[in-house]
């Protein structure tokens, strides 16, 4: 049985116009951070979610270069809940603090911040 979710041209548009919105919200409050006056408590947060957003947006090309075969068919939840699949496994990773990019641009900006 096969579950329709609507059709795929509104389906992908909303997910691209999501992760532009995504992108602009993390624009604009990196630009509205005076890094000076942030707490370091803000500028590390700032910084996880710069690196959640990279990893979600790696995760996302990753998943585009899996082959399909003809005869599998397309899992109706994976197209709707995908991105917040990524989203979560993205958040996962830099709590855990696996890459570490936020705690390396994290200390490039406090050792900037004095130039």
């Amino acid at each position: 049985m096969a579950i329709s979710v609507g059709s795929d041209y509104y389906l992908n548009n909303s997910l691209t116009s999501q992760s532009a919105t995504k992108a602009e919200k993390l624009s604009s409050s990196l630009r509205a951070m005076d890094s000076a006056a942030a707490s370091d408590e803000e500028l590390l947060e700032s910084c996880k979610e710069f690196e959640a957003y990279l990893v979600e947006q790696m995760l996302k090309g990753m998943e585009k270069t899996i082959p399909k075969d003809e005869d599998e068919e397309e899992n109706p939840y994976m197209e709707q809940f995908g991105d917040i699949l990524y989203t979560q496994v993205s958040k996962t990773i830099v709590d855990n603090g696996e890459l570490g990019l936020a705690r390396q641009l994290f200390e490039s900006m406090k050792r900037n911040q004095g130039l």
